[in-house]
């Protein structure tokens, strides 16, 4: 009663990277992205679209979204300031490659401040890299580590953020919803409709791609996007309703 896209976590390394190749899960075989839009149109009464729970809880919290702390420590100011996340292995396993990805988002900011929730893996290889955080701070005196968000604390930082530079799917809905430019750090994607309808792009985990992204959001010339089709805050409501027609 979904779609592929919706709310689904993806097995890294396994995501289909044509429409017909076939993936596995845990020796299970699921069906091609192709199948399941067949089985969509051939069988209505058994399939129902409903759209996204998850921006059902983003629209219901949304008038509830709070400032955090680091706001007012740093006199932030609207659309003046970017929010990073990154946790996944293929970023933050390997010192290089996460020494490249940073130096290239610091230095191609135009200076803005830079919010980096800091994620425990990350942390672990970032300090042995760059020592504790007055050396950060020495080093690179726009990027500012602070303590994992809860919920409504980090949406209130994104909602007003420039752009996000991420590594999570789950924010690439998020910032769709709320309009902000979202730049993702992965080789694919379990939520296609966020860089085909909304404001994300997907850059893959290549540094040198990095630039490109932020001069285009720079220049004024990220894409408008815009909301996928029943993602309204009534998914829950049509998945009851269903549940209770059968």
């Amino acid at each position: 009663m979904s779609g592929r896209c919706e709310g689904e976590s993806i097995y890294e390394g396994y995501f289909p990277s044509r429409l017909g190749e076939r993936l596995k899960v845990k020796g299970e075989e699921l069906p091609t992205l192709e199948e399941e839009q067949y089985a969509f149109k051939r069988t209505p009464q058994r399939v129902w679209w409903v759209g996204n729970v998850m921006i059902d809880t983003l629209l219901a919290n949304r008038q509830y979204f709070r400032k955090p702390a680091v706001y007012d420590a740093l006199a932030l100011q609207e659309k003046q300031y970017v929010v990073m996340t990154m946790h996944r292995p293929a970023n933050v396993d390997e010192e290089a490659h996460l020494k490249a990805l940073m130096e290239q988002i610091i230095t191609n900011v135009h200076g803005l401040p830079i919010i980096f929730p800091i994620h425990p893996r990350t942390a672990k290889l970032f300090y042995n890299l760059w020592g504790d955080e007055q050396q950060l701070s020495q080093l690179f005196p726009n990027l500012h580590i602070v303590d994992p968000m809860g919920y409504l604390e980090f949406n209130y930082l994104v909602e007003r953020a420039k752009a996000v530079v991420t590594d999570s799917g789950g924010i690439t809905e998020e910032t769709t919803v709320m309009g902000v430019p979202c730049i993702t750090l992965r080789d694919n994607t379990e939520r296609p409709e966020t860089c085909t309808v909304g404001t994300n792009m997907l850059i893959r985990t290549n540094p040198q791609a990095i630039k490109p992204a932020l001069d285009k959001l720079f220049a004024g010339e990220w894409k408008q996007g815009a909301i996928p089709a029943l993602w309204d805050g009534h998914t829950a409501e049509r998945i009851v309703k269903i549940l209770l027609s059968l």
